[in-house]
């Protein structure tokens, strides 16, 4: 936008004021597109899957076969909700941290595509919406797990142990593991013990899927205060929890073998955590060598082993 101002200008020619042209400040247009795609990666997509992943395989196994399409389909959103609005509070909660890190610093909330403010609200909606669908249309204890999951996860999780233990990532374990307890609860209305050693295998499984991201953005989290293990470990230290966690999670699902499954799983869950087992040895001989480090190679391969796991729960519970 464009607007017309005169200056008087000197001439010998007695000619009128010359009309020079000055460029008016526009405010610039929010892109709608943007914006949404800012809200959406506020709730984290990645971490939805996960959700994905564990949550009906779970629901099969307690349902002794394929649960109705509604109640997957309430728990699914209603816990993609739940996730969600665990990790745009988490985002909001981090806000001054995550400018200082190379990883996140290009977040909306960093980059000021979205506000504060607005992102409390949205993720405070996903939070009421979620936990209203559970009660609604699954029971109280599904319901009631899904409340104390967001609450652990960025009250317990994000607001405390992440700024002030080195063992942060095992404490918060519980927050990733929740969605297994909570399908079964959608299902039964109780829990039993498969549904602990399902929890088990999520829950020990994500140190030796998180350290390794850590080791990566070491330097990111020594930059923003953040006491992760691989800041005030050794790598060495680091890698040691690695190989004994990834040990634990193979002992773990071979737990779940005796409640009721066949040998479509065992055999699955020996040679699957068999691989993530290798894997982690593999990057500790890194470690010891003193050579290059790839530890995103075992981070991203913990989120195939996981996913392998537990569609051999599903088709077991199928068979």
């Amino acid at each position: 936008m464009s607007m017309i101002t005169e200056r008087p200008v000197s001439n010998s020619a007695g000619q009128p004021p010359v009309r020079t042209v000055t460029e008016a400040p526009v405010r610039p247009q929010r892109n709608v597109r943007a914006v949404v795609s800012a809200y959406i990666s506020l709730t984290k997509p990645r971490i939805v899957e996960l959700l994905l992943v564990t949550t009906i395989p779970a629901m099969m196994l307690a349902q002794g076969g394929l649960p109705s399409f509604w109640l997957m389909a309430v728990v699914l959103v209603g816990g993609s909700l739940a996730a969600g609005a665990a990790s745009v509070l988490n985002c909001y909660i981090d806000r001054d941290i995550d400018q200082l890190m190379r990883r996140t610093k290009r977040r909306p909330l960093p980059t000021h595509t979205v506000s504060p403010r607005s992102a409390l609200v949205f993720g405070l909606v996903l939070a009421v919406i979620s936990v209203a669908l559970m009660a609604a249309f699954t029971n109280w204890l599904a319901a009631g797990l899904t409340l104390a999951a967001i609450a652990y996860y960025d009250l317990v999780y994000t607001l405390w142990l992440k700024r002030t233990t080195p063992q942060n990532t095992f404490w918060g374990g519980a927050c990733g593991a929740a969605p297994v307890l909570i399908g079964w609860a959608a299902v039964t209305g109780s829990l039993a013990p498969a549904a602990w050693a399902l929890f088990a295998v999520v829950f020990f499984w994500q140190m030796p899927h998180f350290y390794p991201l850590a080791m990566k953005y070491k330097a990111d989290y020594a930059r923003a205060g953040i006491p992760m293990l691989p800041v005030v470990a050794s790598a060495r230290r680091v890698n040691a929890e690695i190989i004994g966690f990834a040990w634990v999670t193979l002992l773990a699902s071979l737990a779940v073998w005796p409640f009721g499954m066949s040998a479509i799983y065992g055999v699955t869950a020996l040679v699957s955590g068999g691989v993530f087992v290798y894997e982690a040895h593999k990057l500790g001989r890194q470690v010891a060598r003193g050579g290059a480090v790839t530890p995103m190679r075992l981070f991203h391969w913990s989120y195939v082993y996981l996913t392998i796991l537990f569609a051999a729960v599903a088709v077991d519970a199928l068979v």
